[in-house]
């Protein structure tokens, strides 16, 4: 690894990995983020040769990158593989290395964590988690996922968590869809992400009319999680983000819905509890730069 060049003024580069796209972004020293920049998601070779021209054509000198991905990665920093994609089902990305490619490149600190666990540290310190001591930030979009922070620390163990594979009971009026997770069938990421739903109803949970089952069977999986996650963590905040969850009124079904689940066990109003993200659809950026801000100290 080459040594680390300092910079007199601090520039981050920030990168939301996803499995499309590639949004990047410059942050100064104050947090002020520019407009970011957008590179689809072909091939580790042309999108990441892509994210350094760019990153090269902006500035000479980085103070840190922060990447906020798409998994599973490997986050253990004795593994000869930190900082890569291992196992995941999006063809060409498995076992690249992620991580490597821009501290070789630019010759400063990269951190790395999942794009819901970078999502999860924006909240917990500029949005919805400010003033509170605990944040679960949960992602209900083409994937699911889920990341923990208690006092400004994320919950690691072995790996990052995987709260998009536990399993739920399942639904009377949806016995008969096996699900979509090609590693579990009928998980939670199999049975209420984006492609779960279109492929029982054809079109995403927006485009269904309000009074289509759909939105009660959704919102009844996402409740039985939400209880289940209050029952294992019992964060103060629970935001709920990604794009099934931009359905108007799904929120509140999900709040009415995680109450009848846990029958008056849990502490908190829902509506104080189970709320919408505070960055809005910033919480990516936000969080890459969370993350190159923490890989400095």
């Amino acid at each position: 690894m080459p040594a680390w060049r300092k910079t007199d003024v601090a520039t981050y580069g920030l990168i939301e990995a996803g499995g499309t796209k590639f949004m990047l972004g410059l942050a100064d020293e104050k947090g002020v983020i520019g407009e970011p920049y957008r590179i689809p998601t072909t091939t580790p070779e042309e999108t990441l040769g892509a994210a350094i021209d760019w990153f090269r054509s902006k500035s000479p000198l980085y103070t840190a990158f922060g990447i906020g991905s798409f998994g599973p990665l490997d986050l253990n920093r004795n593994s000869p593989t930190w900082g890569y994609i291992t196992r995941t089902p999006k063809p060409h990305w498995a076992n690249t290395d992620l991580a490597g490619v821009f501290a070789r490149a630019f010759s400063c600190p990269v951190g790395i964590e999942t794009d819901v666990n970078g999502a999860a540290l924006a909240e917990a310190r500029w949005g919805a988690g400010v003033g509170h001591g605990s944040l679960l930030y949960l992602t209900i979009g083409t994937g699911i996922g889920g990341g923990f922070v208690s006092d400004g620390r994320l919950l690691h163990g072995l790996s990052h968590p995987e709260m998009g594979h536990i399993r739920l009971p399942r639904h009377p009026d949806d016995l008969g869809f096996a699900g979509a997770c090609p590693f579990h069938g009928d998980c939670l990421e199999g049975l209420a992400s984006g492609p779960a739903i279109i492929a029982r109803w054809g079109v995403s949970l927006s485009e269904l009319a309000t009074d289509h089952l759909a939105h009660g069977i959704i919102a009844w999986y996402l409740g039985q999680a939400v209880c289940t996650f209050q029952a294992m963590l019992e964060p103060e905040r629970i935001v709920i983000g990604g794009g099934v969850t931009a359905t108007p009124g799904l929120l509140d079904r999900v709040r009415k819905e995680a109450v009848n689940a846990g029958a008056g066990y849990f502490t908190g109003e829902p509506a104080d509890v189970i709320v919408a993200p505070g960055l809005g659809t910033g919480s990516g950026l936000m969080g890459a730069l969370a993350i190159a801000i923490r890989s400095t100290s």
